[in-house]
């Protein structure tokens, strides 16, 4: 990937000090060729940048795969430093006349829905949230059935009976998968009369621990250090970058506690895959290529009902076990494959509060 230092589109010269950072490209492959009209898809981060290994991350993958899926596709992102740069960015797309402008994370929500309503003939998308603009794609993920699943295997995982949890921000895209990992733990302990504990989360009350960042590592391993002092020898962290301090510190461990990952598989995402015991997939990376090569092809996005990922569609799932495949009992993964069906088919009812709106 290079960096454009400034580059001319629809007579707007965008230079780097805009936001922080001038919008990057996918090496500009095949743009202006004479092999038709591009399709331009513009990505904003959230604050967390590319490189988060988590859902900005997942989300310039799709970008990256409608653009092999079909080479007029031109793609570029601009990194958001700080929630100030949401609207920034984004009018700056609009003035480049990107076909699609696409906002990664429910934070963005204000900022999108303000631009979207001022650019009605625009075609937005945004991860994690609906908006009351026809003209923005919704691409939701029902993560709390997914993270039950998490919640069950690690309770079945514990040697200690207490694990643990925590967000970067208390919002509904964090908060959906805390709920569900409770109430997966809450599941093993009925269905097995155990007591497995859960720390950093309590969803009757939605209070809990949170780094209150997406990005600071030191931050992340700091909460979870106060974890696992509590005793908690499985974590999930559900922080963007900021829970690389956490699979970081667990792995320098040596085993006495293990992470579960989110939003992107995390042995392919992190350096840590030894520490991870497996991760909450949220697969942004296929819904945003979905609706890029849809919309490419001229095909209208409709906003109802939008996309909402669940176990049943795979929009969620439970990563593999890759490092910790030998070290769960045969038994324990049959019944998360269980607990998988009967999710996907409504024997197991799994809710929150912060469950996508249809």
């Amino acid at each position: 990937m290079r960096i454009a230092s400034a580059f001319v589109a629809g007579g707007l010269v965008l230079g780097a000090a805009a936001c922080g950072e001038a919008p990057k490209d996918d090496n500009g492959a095949g743009a202006g060729d004479a092999g038709g009209k591009k399709y331009s898809a513009c990505m904003v981060t959230d604050v967390g940048g590319i490189d988060d290994k988590s859902f900005n991350t997942s989300a310039w993958k799709g970008l990256q795969e409608a653009k092999k899926a079909n080479d007029k596709i031109d793609i570029k992102y601009v990194a958001s430093k700080s929630q100030a740069d949401y609207e920034v960015s984004m009018t700056q797309f609009v003035n480049q006349k990107c076909d699609f402008i696409l906002a990664v994370g429910g934070l963005m929500g204000d900022a999108t829905s303000k631009i979207a309503k001022a650019n009605p003939n625009q075609q937005f998308g945004i991860v994690d949230s609906k908006l009351p603009e026809s003209n923005v794609y919704p691409m939701q993920f029902d993560t709390a059935q997914a993270a039950f699943q998490a919640g069950y295997l690690a309770a079945g995982m514990s040697k200690s009976g207490k694990v643990g949890t925590y967000g970067g921000l208390p919002i509904p895209p964090v908060t959906i998968f805390m709920d569900g990992f409770v109430d997966g733990v809450a599941h093993y302990n009925k269905t097995k009369s155990k007591n497995v504990q859960v720390l950093g989360w309590n969803k009757e009350t939605q209070k809990g621990s949170f780094t209150n960042d997406f990005a600071k590592q030191d931050e992340g391993k700091k909460v979870s250090d106060t974890l696992v002092a509590q005793g908690a020898d499985i974590i999930m962290p559900v922080a963007g970058g900021a829970g690389l301090g956490t699979t970081a510190a667990a792995q320098a461990s040596g085993g006495k506690y293990s992470v579960i990952w989110v939003d992107a598989d995390g042995c392919e995402s992190t350096p840590n895959c030894p520490a991870l015991l497996t991760t909450v997939v949220k697969n942004i990376a296929d819904a945003v290529k979905e609706a890029v090569v849809k919309a490419a092809g001229g095909e209208k996005l409709e906003v109802n009902p939008g996309f909402v990922g669940t176990l049943a569609n795979n929009g969620v799932s439970l990563a593999p076990y890759h490092e910790f495949d030998s070290k769960v009992p045969a038994d324990l993964k049959a019944e998360v494959e269980k607990i998988k069906a009967d999710i996907a088919a409504g024997t197991i009812t799994v809710t929150s509060k912060a469950q996508p709106t249809k």
